[in-house]
């Protein structure tokens, strides 16, 4: 496939910054834009600066006073009418706290998605990847999990309202994407997919089987809820036959897709056990749908993630080669042991206690079994065929 693809970014995004031990960090995507920078599959003329996301954008998915809320929260410092209600909106906790230029930062992330999307359907490229965004938690008037505007819905709703587009949503972070779920839930236009580890055990407690749209939108929604210490082979063939089932059962005009990397064995909020082989493989099967269904069209963002350092780097680079066709790509297997360049860990080493990894892909020799496996298998194909039952 010959490959026109852009990478959508502004320095602006990375001022969504919470504070310096908040696990969700701008660091993850400096590691990326220097990896992807070090190996040249990153140039200048692959990228697209983003325009910021404007009040119009905001409100066909944001209420008018959480966005207000939103502003003067993000004053320094914030007048004692705005702190007094900052709860109210979800924006006092540990987990989505105000910051000084919180608007602007988040304006320019939904931009960002935005940017993408108007890229793609605008005919500028066939991809585009906007590793700034994912933010998949935000409510209409809540903040939630990390996320203050919900990039993912308001760029979906910008294709709705410009273009009329057919939109497919993917969510692979190991958190339901619940946000965008129920911006959309009684749309049939607006299919939403999520697998993810399931509620019972993992913030937001959402996204189980019966949840499947509502009114003329029931349907258009499907969630794949996996078990903890899921391994690769049951998280693929769960997510492979699901969304090749859902594509074209949908017949979407586009894909956008969510690529929260934390259901790695190594990161610190989920319990799941895959390794980087989700991440190399996942992003061919998406784009193989994008080409069999939306003539191409298809764009990505980031997410979660919150091994920052071993982790988000490696599976954020690795949707870039797929994207843009990168001949690295093709020549990654899991005997192959390609390497990580040698300047990037040496670069990044000395701010870091962990050991940076060697080689693009993990070595599963040295992985420990998990006892439970055939019983994880089990329940995950039992979930499967229950997701999978109306869709012929």
């Amino acid at each position: 496939m010959d490959e026109n693809a852009l990478f959508i970014h502004h320095d602006k995004v990375m001022n969504y910054h919470f504070h310096d031990n908040h696990p969700f960090h701008p660091i993850r995507l400096q590691l990326t834009l220097d990896l992807l920078t070090e190996i040249g599959a990153l140039d200048d003329k692959q990228k697209l600066q983003i325009i910021p996301a404007t009040q119009e954008d905001l409100l066909r998915i944001h209420q008018p006073a959480y966005i207000d809320a939103v502003k003067g929260l993000s004053q320094t410092p914030p007048s004692p009418l705005w702190l007094s209600r900052a709860e109210q909106y979800g924006l006092m906790d540990e987990d989505t706290p105000f910051f000084p230029g919180m608007h602007e930062a988040t304006s320019y992330v939904a931009g960002g998605t935005i940017t993408a999307i108007e890229a793609v359907l605008s005919g500028k490229c066939n991809h585009a990847l906007h590793l700034g965004g994912g933010l998949h938690h935000a409510l209409s008037a809540k903040a939630a999990g990390f996320c203050v505007y919900n990039d993912v819905s308001v760029a979906i709703a910008y294709a709705r309202h410009h273009y009329g587009a057919r939109v497919l949503y993917v969510d692979t972070d190991v958190h339901h994407g619940d946000g965008v779920q129920w911006s959309f839930y009684s749309d049939p236009d607006v299919c939403t997919y999520s697998i993810h580890e399931t509620g019972k055990y993992l913030f937001p407690g959402t996204g189980f089987l019966q949840e499947r749209g509502e009114h003329q939108g029931y349907g258009a929604c499907m969630n794949i809820p996996l078990q903890p210490y899921t391994e690769d082979e049951s998280w693929m063939e769960c997510f492979e036959q699901s969304i090749s089932r859902l594509a074209m059962h949908f017949k979407p005009d586009l894909i956008i897709s969510q690529h929260g990397c934390d259901a790695h064995a190594l990161d610190p909020m989920s319990h799941m056990q895959c390794s980087m082989a989700i991440y190399n493989e996942m992003p061919s099967i998406l784009h193989q749908l994008a080409h069999t269904y939306c003539g191409g069209r298809w764009v990505a963002v980031g997410g979660g993630g919150y091994d920052l350092w071993r982790v988000v780097p490696r599976a954020w680079s690795l949707l870039w080669l797929e994207m843009s066709g990168h001949p690295l790509k093709a020549s990654l297997t899991q005997s192959n042991h390609s390497r990580l360049p040698e300047a990037w860990i040496t670069k990044w080493q000395s701010q870091t206690s962990v050991e940076l990894p060697s080689e693009w892909l993990d070595d599963l020799s040295l992985w420990d079994g998990i006892p439970r496996r055939n019983e994880i298998t089990t329940k995950n194909r039992e979930n499967l065929a229950v997701a999978l039952q109306d869709y012929p």
